[in-house]
């Protein structure tokens, strides 16, 4: 299998390469040359293996589609190192909760850091660590988070051999925990940087650091993100999980709601239907920042400048620009690299927005790609959390409200809907105690977290003063 960059460069690349190097050199995200497909008798095997063997097999014989440049039993070895029941509490990884009417909750947050980020990013630590040892090289890993992805990343590389992380944050625009969770840190090859911004301001630095091709292979930059394909490609795996879990036999559909703000997490729904997973429908739900609903219902992407990006209660979806977005737009208009360059490339920059409304691909976005989407504000989620609670007795955090709220809007009768559940409720307490009157229950490793002493440093949005600090602590 080998990897193209959406914005025309056809020079095709092993997996590997491309676990170390983030975005491409052109400035596009990469994707395979073509999805392989998973036809009734493979669906039948997989089920088989998920139910028999367990998750981590699941993830092997997926991953295996999409790599073949680490040897059949490393890849094994790997995929069993990090799905353990010790890392992630239980037996299936990612077990279903039923909530109603044929709803149901995919459990995605029970690793280290209780958000869903862990699922990739515990593999994608341990990917790294093999493929730095197997070279003989380092690596330094520069990041951008709006709240989860930063603490998974840090809790997944620390003591990691031959990996620095330096992570960027948006200076007290995440929870006090989630800030905890990534400040407290005290590892040597952690720096944590907070930027005067919102997080498209991170975004925007990391950007422009991986496109200095001299600085980025000066310095060894790679990513976390989920523009690094191998963190997309891990969460496929859970959609395979979770269709096997909500379904007895491969004639059945199944439907995801998937809380989103940069379009990772969907756009790996997107990759698992391209193979041939019988998904109905991808629901997409944003909170107030609806660059995303605004498009699939009217077929304008428009970015918001940073002073117009709400600051909600969930705030892990607080992003305007949403990287992996690229990607299925790629798949859209036909693989087209010259025109995605041309979108996201020059008109993005240039006014801020593109319409696809009048292109012939977009009436195909609800016929062949089978997208809808739906926005939750803070009101919708207090009443969502509460009503949960209330009739269920389920506690569930803003993010994952907000899912379960357009979820209600979309379902349909005799059709499986799977919320994709993104962090556990102690990550937004403030909200949560606002909706039911009472505080999440806190895992006692975390206990007293925002007490601990804090390492930290603040910096403007600006793209020199990042690589000055990452050149200083690389000397």
């Amino acid at each position: 299998m080998k990897y193209i960059s959406t914005r025309g460069d056809q020079s095709p690349k092993h997996f590997c390469d491309i676990l170390l190097e983030g975005l491409a050199p052109d400035g596009g995200l990469y994707l395979p040359e073509h999805y392989p497909q998973v036809d009734n008798v493979a669906l039948s095997r997989l089920r088989g293996i998920y139910q028999n063997q367990g998750y981590a097999d699941l993830a092997f014989e997926v991953l295996s589609l999409y790599i073949d440049d680490i040897p059949a039993a490393d890849l094994k070895a790997l995929c069993r190192k990090t799905y353990t029941t010790e890392v992630f509490g239980t037996p299936e990884i990612v077990p279903l909760r039923a909530l109603e009417n044929g709803i149901w909750l995919e459990a995605l947050s029970n690793g280290p850091t209780l958000a869903f980020k862990d699922m990739a990013m515990q593999l994608l630590g341990n990917l790294f660590e093999y493929e730095l040892a197997r070279r003989g090289e380092e690596l330094n890993i520069l990041g951008a988070t709006s709240g989860d992805t930063g603490s998974a990343a840090e809790y997944a590389m620390r003591g990691k051999k031959g990996v620095r992380v330096f992570m960027t944050s948006p200076q007290g625009r995440m929870s006090p925990f989630q800030q905890a969770q990534m400040f407290s840190l005290m590892d040597d090859n952690i720096f944590n940087i907070a930027v005067d911004g919102v997080f498209d301001d991170c975004q925007d630095m990391v950007k422009a650091v991986s496109n200095d091709l001299d600085f980025k292979r000066r310095y060894k930059i790679g990513t976390v993100n989920s523009i690094n394909w191998a963190r997309l490609l891990a969460q496929v795996v859970y959609y395979f999980a979770g269709y096997f879990q909500a379904t007895k036999d491969n004639t059945q559909k199944v439907s995801f709601t998937v809380p989103s703000g940069n379009f990772g997490n969907v756009c790996a729904g997107h990759v698992a239907r391209m193979m041939g997973l019988p998904i109905a429908r991808l629901v997409v739900a944003t909170n107030e920042n609806d660059v995303l609903d605004e498009f699939f219902k009217t077929g304008v992407y428009r970015v918001r400048a940073s002073a117009d990006t709400h600051e909600t209660s969930s705030p892990s979806m607080d992003i305007s620009k949403a990287s992996n977005f690229e990607r299925f737009v790629f798949d859209l208009l036909g693989r087209d690299g010259a025109r995605i360059k041309s979108l996201f490339g020059d008109a993005l920059g240039r006014v801020g927005f593109f319409d696809l409304e009048a292109h012939p691909a977009f009436s195909e976005v609800a016929r062949r790609y089978g997208f809808d989407s739906g926005k939750s504000t803070h009101v919708d989620r207090l009443a969502t959390i509460k009503d949960t609670w209330a009739r269920h007795g389920m506690m569930i955090d803003t993010h994952t409200a907000d899912g379960v709220k357009v979820a209600r809007d979309h379902a349909q009768a005799g059709v499986p809907m799977i919320v994709l559940e993104t962090a556990l409720p102690i990550k937004f307490a403030e909200t949560i105690v606002e909706a039911i009157g009472r505080e999440p229950d806190r895992p006692a490793k975390f206990l007293g977290i925002e007490a601990l002493p804090k390492r930290v440093v603040t910096m403007p949005a600006d793209v020199q003063a990042i690589k000055t600090f990452i050149a200083g602590h690389c000397a």
